[in-house]
């Protein structure tokens, strides 16, 4: 059976006061669009359609080939919305699951079973409802005596009566498709002038025709957002959810209310998190590490058994048994290879250091290639910014950089190499050489057997 979903994406989001559409304000590090369209591919077969209006060139370009997309323009309501889709959908599927874009906790095994509800409904249209004593602006459902479905009326347009009735409709529908087209030209404008979707509803009843209803069990899947009060809601709530999913998967969060996970992170077993962590955009931790307090990583990937205190880490990767910090910044290129140390308040950015290297604390690398078991002396900086350029700086197996050693790029120092503290660097030395002074000057070579005793 091809099952399509429609997500409703075209309104304005005022409430938000915001130049973004509403759709992609970000919940746990992806637009709130990501998260509902991600569960109504889940639930469907066939590729979604997603009806745009405000900010549909900005829409259009994060969905790209993720979605069909159809204009609503003007904006005349939910069932003017979904009406936009029958072009693209008409004789091409059996059933049209409709979602809200602006609902990202709904869960994919909650449409699936509203779809699975409907495959068995012999009338036109199975519902989501909750029962909540906070309505958030949702319409109420509305049954007979028997239990059975009668209509959904709109919060504005509800009585006093009515306004008490607890059973709210969460904006998840699953249509028999045929039906639906032809309802759909059958809805009445509104006072507002415009055409609910829930009106379907009430079509079908008069018809004599059955509406199912799939009451949700968990009030925080329906959180619907339509302001920032709503989005912050959303985002506890998401972060809640992520955070369980790691500590059952084996991960140890010291504080889960301060720890924060993006949803697409992925998190090696046996991990500590320390509290007043972010952990975003894809980023992915090893096993048996320890992470925190108060540290960073964005697009990072940590491997095995390291340890990374109170430290920034962007665009980054991070071999096994590497330790860092406190108060470390790994930029974008840096590239930190196995058992690698690096002290406190120092910075990498597009450089590799190399097995078992050594970075003191105070010290600056950029675009630096540093060889295996090199120790780098306190207050090192590699002057690689010529006012034009960047220059590189390289860095053989096992020398030795003293502190506050400048380093002149482009430069390039041999394997075994040592610089006198203070030494400002401004020409290539040569392997086994010792370098003194400002400018930095050879005074002799080094025996590599002698050295080593």
């Amino acid at each position: 059976m091809k099952i399509t979903a429609v997500l409703l994406a075209a309104g304005q989001g005022t409430r938000m006061k915001s130049d973004l559409p509403k759709v992609l304000h970000p919940v746990c590090g992806a637009p709130m669009i990501a998260h509902a369209l991600a569960a109504a591919k889940a639930a469907s077969t066939e590729l979604p359609v997603v009806v745009i209006g405000h900010g549909a060139g900005a829409l259009r370009e994060f969905l790209d080939e993720t979605a069909r997309c159809v204009i609503q323009e003007p904006q005349k309501g939910t069932g003017h919305a979904v009406q936009q889709a029958e072009q693209a959908l008409r004789g091409k599927t059996e059933l049209v699951l409709v979602t809200y874009a602006d609902m990202p906790l709904l869960r994919p095994e909650t449409l699936s079973t509203l779809v699975e509800t409907q495959k068995k409904n012999p009338g036109p249209i199975s519902i989501l409802t909750v029962i909540a004593s906070d309505p958030r602006g949702f319409g109420r459902v509305i049954r007979d005596p028997d239990g059975g479905v009668q209509a959904i009326v709109e919060e504005t347009a509800a009585t006093e009566e009515q306004l008490l009735i607890n059973e709210l409709n969460v904006g998840a529908y699953c249509f028999s498709a045929e039906w639906l087209w032809a309802a759909l030209r059958k809805i009445k404008v509104s006072k507002k002038g415009e055409y609910y979707l829930t009106d379907t509803v009430g079509l079908a009843v008069q018809a004599g025709l059955p509406v199912r209803a799939l009451v949700c069990d968990d009030p925080l899947e329906t959180i619907g957002i339509n302001t920032r009060t709503d989005l912050a809601d959303a985002e506890a709530a998401m972060r809640q959810r992520i955070n369980q999913v790691h500590m059952l998967a084996g991960v140890t969060l010291v504080d889960p209310a301060t720890t924060y996970i993006d949803a697409t992170v992925k998190i090696g077993r046996d991990t500590r998190i320390w509290p007043n962590t972010y952990l975003r955009g894809e980023t992915a931790i090893g096993k048996n590490c320890i992470i925190g307090p108060n540290t960073i990583a964005e697009n990072t990937t940590v491997g095995d058994d390291c340890e990374i205190l109170a430290a920034v880490l962007e665009g980054a990767v991070v071999e096994d048994r590497v330790c860092i910090g406190p108060f470390a910044r790994l930029r974008k290129g840096a590239h930190l290879c196995s058992g690698v140390h690096m002290g406190n308040f120092g910075e990498v950015k597009d450089s590799t250091l190399g097995p078992g290297t050594k970075m003191g604390h105070f010290s600056y690398l950029g675009n630096a290639t540093i060889g295996e078991n090199v120790n780098i002396g306190a207050g090192t900086i590699t002057c690689n910014y010529d006012g034009v350029h960047k220059n590189p700086t390289e860095i053989g197996d096992g020398a030795f950089i003293g502190s506050d050693t400048m380093l002149v790029a482009p430069v390039k120092i041999g394997a075994r190499a040592k610089t006198g503290a203070g030494a400002v660097v401004t020409k290539d030395v040569e392997a086994d050489t010792l370098v003194v002074g400002v400018p930095a000057r050879p005074i002799k070579k080094i025996d590599p057997k002698k050295d080593k005793e």
